[in-house]
This record gives C-alpha cells, sequence and structure tokens, in this order.
C-alpha cells in the first residue's frame, strides 16, 4: 500500500511539474500571477515544472525502493509539501483571506499528501 501511496502522489508532482514546463502561464493563472516575461516563465518552469518532474523522479525511485531510499525519499519530499503548506498558512497571517481555489485546495493537497509519505516512511 504503501508504495501505490508514493506512486500516486509522484504522478501527481509529474503532472504538476509537466504541466508548468509546458504551459508556465496557465500554471500561474489561477493565483492572478503573469508570466509575461521570459524571466517569470524561466522561475515558473524551474520551481514548478523542473523541482516538480525531479520530486516525482525521486518518488518513482522510493516506490520501487531503488538503491534502500525509501525512507529518506519519502521524508523529505513529505517534509517539503508540508513546508509549502506551511508557507501558506503564514501568508494568511499577513493578507487579507483569500477563495477555496487554489490557495486552500492546494494547502489541503500538500498537507495530506506530505502526512501521507511522512506515513509511508
Amino acid at each position: 500500500m504503501a508504495s501505490v501511496t508514493i506512486a500516486v502522489i509522484g504522478v501527481f508532482l509529474l503532472a504538476m511539474g509537466a504541466y508548468a514546463l509546458v504551459a508556465p502561464a496557465a500554471l500561474a493563472a489561477p493565483f492572478n500571477l503573469t508570466a509575461r516575461t521570459p524571466e517569470a516563465r524561466s522561475e515558473i518552469r524551474a520551481v514548478y515544472g523542473g523541482f516538480g518532474v525531479a520530486m516525482a523522479a525521486v518518488l518513482g525511485l522510493a516506490a520501487l525502493d531503488v538503491g534502500d531510499i525509501r525512507t529518506g525519499a519519502v521524508t523529505t519530499v513529505g517534509l517539503a509539501l508540508i513546508g509549502m503548506a506551511a508557507g501558506r498558512l503564514v501568508s494568511r497571517l499577513f493578507d487579507r483571506a483569500v477563495r477555496l481555489y487554489p490557495i486552500w485546495l492546494y494547502f489541503g493537497i500538500e498537507l495530506v499528501a506530505g502526512a501521507a509519505l511522512l506515513l509511508c516512511a
């Protein structure tokens, strides 16, 4: 069951990363961000795209338990996802309330996925 959980979260990260690499402006739009310049698109591709694809690859190796990396990999990615959720909470302390989508939806996904990975560690 742990391998399936790890793989499902990896597929989600792969899809998000691939989408960011191919369509950075579309990925940013629900957050009211614009990607009008090459620098902005590069940043979205790097942070959401490249990082997401890399984390998906790490989770793929962890799901297969290649090289005995499962515990370290799922702990690291799980904590990174929980860190992202925590960043959204910090933002809530400094900013006005926001709609459910996209901020709180992604908060929930990050928190649940991060916790699930930590349980798989």
